[in-house]
């Protein structure tokens, strides 16, 4: 009884005076370990995820005296827990699809004893669909604690998170999207043995010792996806979210560089780029920069794209975002690319009308230097592009 008034108590509290909880959310038979905190009571409540030091927080909520509510409308999902023997437990609702959550009071752990030293640049071989070879993952390390991130061609998984227990490091992440465990062994010969989602096998390895044994390099996002004849333009035509018809061959982007972000709301990836894109509009607008960004949505927000709306209302975003879409049709809909498989895709467009580069993915702030070369070069591209005659 103790247990659960001091529970009810915490989830109660006002804001300022903030409850971290320890928490799980199972997926496809998966638990990925996360953390969430809590602030404020009543129709004052609120929620958070982390990715990193970064927060996802709701738009709306309220407690009562056994059970907690989170909206997220950026991402079409809700949080629902009921205070049950000391615990929260509750569900996770995303786009229809419900997933169970459990989550008690955080308290520091014990140290831990003997643990190996993983901190460094590593590459895990795989054989993903869009035809890469390795992954790169970069771990931070303190003691028995672990951050940081693994990258793809179509992007990073956010912020990794975990720990040294029993012999092997978790590594997870969820921060209202993409959960994912990693679970990580040491071996004798200095590779670990990397589980995903308690059923993929992989093997890690150190990035000189990849280069030493020749093994394949991570895929250049600059390189996969290609324009069939570069010497055409990029055509686009489709509504915004007000119904209005936008084309590529609109006065507003003749004689300008302009940026066309392919994506979706219910995209990760494309919720960490989002940011940098608008940083990059009003920095160089009045340069003659235009942003236009394809969403490609499911069907029910193709008609009513509320979580198209709250993802626009999050970043601020002042560019146009048009419907264009299901996430299904993508090279149908763009089949002027080639090799098109990949949410974000961003292309970028020279005042001539022509595709200059096409970027995969997107290198989120979890991935630390690789984000951080990315946004240089992203920035020296379109300032070059804007130079061009």
């Amino acid at each position: 009884m103790r247990w659960l008034v001091l529970v009810l108590a915490l989830a109660s509290r006002a804001t300022g005076a903030n409850t971290l909880w320890d928490a799980t959310i199972n997926v496809n038979g998966a638990s990925v370990p996360f953390r969430m905190e809590f602030s404020g009571s009543g129709k004052a409540f609120k929620a958070w995820f982390f990715n990193g030091d970064e927060k996802t927080i709701s738009a709306s909520g309220e407690s009562m005296p056994d059970m907690v509510i989170a909206r997220f409308p950026q991402y079409n999902s809700k949080l629902e827990a009921r205070v049950r023997d000391g615990s929260l437990e509750g569900t996770y609702t995303r786009d229809g699809k419900v997933y169970p959550v459990r989550a008690v009071v955080h308290r520091t752990p014990p140290p831990a004893k003997n643990v190996p030293n993983i901190a460094g640049s590593w590459v895990i071989e795989t054989g993903a669909a869009t035809g890469e070879k390795a992954w790169p993952m970069i771990v931070r390390q303190s003691g028995a604690e672990i951050t940081g991130a693994i990258l793809r061609v179509d992007g990073d998984t956010g912020t990794l998170t975990g720990r040294y227990e029993d012999g092997g490091f978790t590594f997870s992440h969820f921060s209202g999207a993409r959960p994912v465990v990693f679970r990580m062994t040491p071996t004798p010969d200095g590779t670990l043995n990397v589980l995903q989602n308690e059923k993929q096998k992989f093997v890690a390895v150190r990035e000189a010792v990849a280069r030493e044994r020749g093994l394949p390099a991570p895929e250049d996002p600059m390189r996969h996806t290609r324009m069939r004849d570069p010497k055409a333009p990029l055509r686009f035509e489709f509504p915004d979210l007000e119904g209005r018809m936008v084309s590529s061959t609109d006065p507003r982007f003749r004689g300008k560089v302009v940026i066309v972000a392919v994506g979706g709301s219910w995209c990760p990836n494309c919720h960490d780029e989002a940011p940098m894109l608008e940083s990059l509009y009003r920095k160089y607008k009045s340069q003659g920069l235009e942003i236009i960004d394809l969403s490609f949505e499911e069907e029910d927000q193709l008609k009513n794209p509320t979580r198209l709306r709250a993802f626009r209302a999050d970043y601020g975003l002042d560019y146009p975002v048009l419907l264009a879409g299901e996430p299904s049709q993508l090279a149908e809909k763009l089949p002027q690319a080639q090799n098109l498989d990949t949410f974000p895709a961003t292309f970028f467009v020279g005042r001539d009308g022509l595709v200059k580069a096409i970027h995969a993915g997107f290198a989120g702030r979890a991935t630390g230097v690789f984000h951080e070369q990315l946004v240089e070069e992203i920035d020296a591209l379109v300032k070059r592009l804007l130079a061009e005659k």
